[in-house]
Parts: structure tokens; sequence; C-alpha cells
């Protein structure tokens, strides 16, 4: 089952709906995918009977999609994948081998299908990343790998958008991502629920304009995803509608290939078992007023 978040036509509140082919099954009942989510497998059960029955549907070429989640509790990015680490940073470094090292995303800019991708004022290097993200159902805490991933409800793609050039000088100081991160990350075009997408296998690609820039498989990974959540789980808290990112595939960025995005690029990321995500890249911001904090470009003269 390939969940979503839509719009109806006329502008009416966003709903829970289901893929079908071409059309999207209304799901009554639900208040959000949080919602869905947070009813566990009953919600799950309930959803499957709803989309059986078919009541209300809708053409696809009618609604907007929104990110399946378009409001995430939280959201980590693992990086979990060697060829990517390696290709970005040139040596792979020991600690990575032992450790599901991830950061902490922003849930509140969030984008989902067909939206325009900012281009924030201080990178001249706006990259994309090709992702999965599994979808947290159901409370963990102190979980058994099995456990973790039983309570996975489903998957997403997941593209952290990347301010490369400021990613690094902040880096640089030990800490971070921020700016380099946290102004947006897209979710879509679904929620492919577990028991319908291949976690070890699922083959992914990233076209530019039409022309495919990377290719890879989700099986790369260096931990699973019931890895990465059970240890995760062992002092943190984990609930329905939690977002973790497995981390970008190799050579599934523009750092790894040295070719880099421009305003008006439509970024179309694909992954067998959930479909396609995609984006247009904006055009690049001005500067913000000169009373707007720190200009990251021009930054004040230090003493």
């Amino acid at each position: 089952m390939r969940l979503v978040t839509y719009r109806p036509p006329g502008d009416a509140e966003p709903r829970v709906g289901a893929l079908d082919g071409e059309r999207v099954v209304d799901l009554p009942g639900f208040t959000s995918m949080l919602d869905l989510l947070e009813r566990g497998p009953t919600g799950l059960d309930d959803a499957r009977t709803l989309a059986s029955l078919a009541a209300t549907t809708h053409p696809l070429a009618d609604v907007t999609l929104l990110a399946p989640l378009p409001r995430p509790r939280t959201m980590r990015d693992f990086m979990l994948v060697e060829e990517h680490v390696r290709n970005s940073f040139g040596d792979v470094p020991e600690e990575w081998f032992r450790i599901p090292v991830h950061w902490k995303c922003n849930p509140d800019t969030v984008i989902g299908p067909d939206a325009v991708a900012p281009w924030p004022y201080y990178t001249d290097k706006l990259d994309y990343e090709l992702e999965v993200a599994a979808v947290i159902g159901a409370p963990l805490f102190r979980a058994t790998v099995e456990q973790a991933e039983a309570a996975v409800a489903g998957y997403t793609i997941f593209n952290d958008w990347s301010a490369r050039d400021i990613q690094f000088r902040e880096m640089s100081v030990g800490i971070g991502p921020a700016f380099g991160k946290d102004f947006a990350t897209s979710l879509g075009p679904c929620l492919t629920t577990a028991d319908s997408f291949d976690a070890t296998g699922a083959r992914m690609s990233a076209r530019i304009n039409g022309e495919t820039w990377s290719e890879g498989s989700i099986g790369a990974m260096r931990f699973s995803f019931g890895q990465a959540v059970a240890t995760l789980s062992q002092y943190q808290p984990l609930h329905p509608g939690d977002v973790i990112g497995g981390g970008t595939t190799g050579r599934g960025c523009g750092l790894e290939i040295d070719r880099w995005l421009s305003p008006g690029d439509v970024v179309e990321l694909e992954v067998e078992g959930i479909g396609v995500l995609r984006n247009t890249v904006g055009r690049k911001d001005d500067d913000p007023p000169a009373d707007s904090g720190i200009n990251l470009v021009k930054p004040e003269e230090f003493p």
C-alpha cells in the first residue's frame, strides 16, 4: 500500500489517501498521516480496508500531493553507505565502521512533491541527495533489532538538500551540519508500507532535467535500518512519525560526481517500490536586509 497526504481539488484541507494507479483513494476517518501512524497496526489495517472499498477517489492529476508527513515528529539522517563517505571526504574514518553516525534534521522545513526547492543566498553549490527513509509506526525504547524492524511502518524518498560550500565551512569548526542542511528536505511522493517495499535491494536513481546522474541500491548500507533504529532507541525514545534517513547512496549526490545544480533544474529521485519524487530548483535568494543578523557570505570582520 502506498499512502499519501494530498489536497483535493478546490483548495480543500489536506487529507490522507492511498495511491491506486493513476487515482487517489480517499481514506476518511484519519485527520492526518500522523494520526494514522499513531494508531499502529490497527490504523494500517483500517487504511487497507478503506482503500479496498474505494468509496471516494480522485484522478491523481486533479490533486496536489504533499509530503506524506508534512511535519514529521523528528527527523534523523544516517550516513550508512561507505562509497558515499569515501567519495565525499576521501577517507573513511575507522569509527564510521563501528558507529551508525547521524545528524538531526529540521522537521519544520519539509517540502513535498513538485514543490520548489529554495536556494539560500549563502550558497553557490546547491546539491541533492538520493536517499530512502524509514518512518516509525510504533513507540520504541531500548528495542531489539527485531523489534525495531517491526516498528517501521513504511518507507519514503528522502532528499536533504545541501548547501555544500557553507556545509564544509561550518563543519571545519567541528560541529554541524546546520546552515548547510536545515533549509529544506523533500519527502515523498508517498509512504510505501513496509510489507510492500524491498528494504534490502530496491534500486534508486536520480535524474536532472531527464539525464541520469546517480544510480544505486539501498542494499549498500553498512548497518540496516533495524540496527540503526535499535541503537538509537537505547537512550532516545522513538515515536510514530519519526523519520530515519538511511544515508545517500554511492555517487548519489552532485558532490561525489562534481556536478552542480542550477536554478530551474528539475530533480527527479526514483526508488523502486516508492515512485518518483520531483522538485524544481528555485532561483537563488537575494541577500537579506542588513539588520538580519550575520550575513553568512560577508560576515563581519572578527577581532
